[in-house]
């Protein structure tokens, strides 16, 4: 079957859409509004530095409540073949949460946190359920071309959305709304309703497959996927190029993670333009779709591995760079670098450690793979946080995030040694 005449079949379509329909809390409201909000009027009178750690502190937490729960859920939707409900389930609480965000007022910087940990955790676990069901709507060889169609149009929904939103907030009179503020409330609604909206189809025209497993209640499932999980972490261990390779992955994304959540709350506390912040955040979502096929094909050229530590150079660069920034036309240069290589080290890591696997392990590794990436940026939002804390320097806690792309490339050093001198994997 044509790749045209797959992308068309309904449960495909259904299931892609809801990439469109959750991309959209990842771009308006982690990376974009949240930050801002939180510090200007969630946090309104506090000192910057203050601000950063809390939403550093926030951000942390929400990331080690996910991977806490990441094998839970997984477990869960494996043994109890409840992939859709669950997925309902973590849509709308993440949707309601995410709504709600829009009737916290203003100073009230804890129950903004609470709420954005609780969305946190629907848009992670409905991504957990999400990924599962990719089995259920497609046959192994069409997994690539499916995987790639709810990849672009999470890019494509999430950054339309954004750019209406944006367009709000720069021009709030043309939707009727008083001012900035009352635009970033009605879009935190939006997104709510978006999320939950395009999400009905996946539910509606996506089935799950017969299990071989035997499905079991909810309590024997959390013990079987911890039990699963020891014998994979058991497993992993044996493989020492992968496990020093999942070590790297984890200390150089958590860097690229930590920018995607905390660069609107650094350029606040530099006292950049939030319009101009929120324009160049929206550029960044635009580049990374093409950067990301094109980083693809340079892969392809000179290796995955060396493209990843292209990647890491260059953001590396960048956040030295980001220490120096004066205006907003820095930012704007600073959105186009991290947006050339945000994607492309996310599909070469894939796809390097796709290399390592060893044969006949591919499910669970990966599925161990995935939950680490969905866990990562717990360390980063609190190391700037605390940086910015204690030495009350903002520029100073952008840099720690040094730590993380210089350790991650080191790691990767040793991994890429270790995997040339062991053939076995290497295929």
């Amino acid at each position: 079957m044509s790749s045209k005449a797959v992308l068309r079949r309904r449960p495909v379509l259904s299931w892609a859409l809801y990439d469109w329909a959750n991309s959209a809390f990842a771009t308006t409201v982690m990376a974009g509004f949240f930050p801002v909000f939180f510090k200007q009027h969630w946090n309104a009178g506090v000192v910057a530095t203050e601000s950063t750690f809390r939403l550093g502190v926030t951000s942390g937490i929400a990331s080690l409540i996910v991977a806490l729960l990441a094998p839970v859920l997984g477990a869960i939707a494996d043994r109890s073949s409840s992939r859709v409900r669950l997925l309902l389930m973590c849509t709308i609480l993440g949707a309601a949460a995410t709504a709600g965000l829009a009737l916290v007022s203003q100073g009230h910087w804890l129950g903004a946190a609470a709420l954005y940990i609780v969305a946190s955790l629907g848009f992670w676990g409905g991504i957990v359920c999400n990924d599962s069901l990719l089995l259920h709507v497609a046959e192994p060889d069409e997994y690539d071309v499916v995987s790639g169609f709810g990849y672009a149009l999470g890019y494509l929904g999430g950054g339309l959305l954004f750019a209406v939103n944006v367009l709000m907030t720069l021009q709030p009179a043309l939707f009727g709304l008083a001012d900035a503020g009352e635009a970033v409330r009605v879009s935190f609604v939006m997104t709510g309703i978006w999320w939950f909206v395009f999400a009905l189809p996946c539910v509606f025209f996506v089935h799950e497959r017969a299990s071989e497993r035997v499905a079991v209640g909810a309590r024997e499932a959390v013990r079987l996927g911890f039990g699963e999980l020891r014998t994979t972490l058991g497993e992993i261990r044996r493989y020492k190029p992968l496990m020093l390779f999942l070590v790297a992955y984890v200390l150089y994304i958590d860097g690229v993670n930590t920018i995607i959540k905390m660069a609107v709350d650094y350029g606040i506390s530099l006292g950049l333009d939030q319009g101009g912040l929120i324009k160049a955040l929206l550029l960044t979502q635009f580049v990374g779709f093409p950067a990301a096929l094109a980083y693809g094909w340079l892969g392809r050229r000179i290796g995955a591995l060396n493209g990843i530590f292209i990647a890491i150079a260059v953001y590396i660069a960048a956040t030295c760079f980001a220490y120096f920034v004066a205006d907003v036309r820095d930012f704007f240069l600073l959105a186009v670098v991290i947006g050339l290589v945000q994607g492309g080290i996310q599909s070469l890591s894939r796809s390097y450690y796709g290399r390592l696997v060893p044969e006949g392990k591919s499910s669970e590794f990966f599925g161990f793979y995935n939950m680490m990436g969905k866990a990562s940026a717990i360390v980063g939002p609190i190391l700037v946080g605390v940086t910015a804390a204690v030495t009350h320097d903002q520029r100073l806690s952008i840099l720690s995030i040094l730590l993380l792309f210089i350790s991650g490339g080191w790691v990767l050093t040793i991994a890429a040694r270790s995997a040339r001198t062991d053939a076995t994997l290497m295929r």
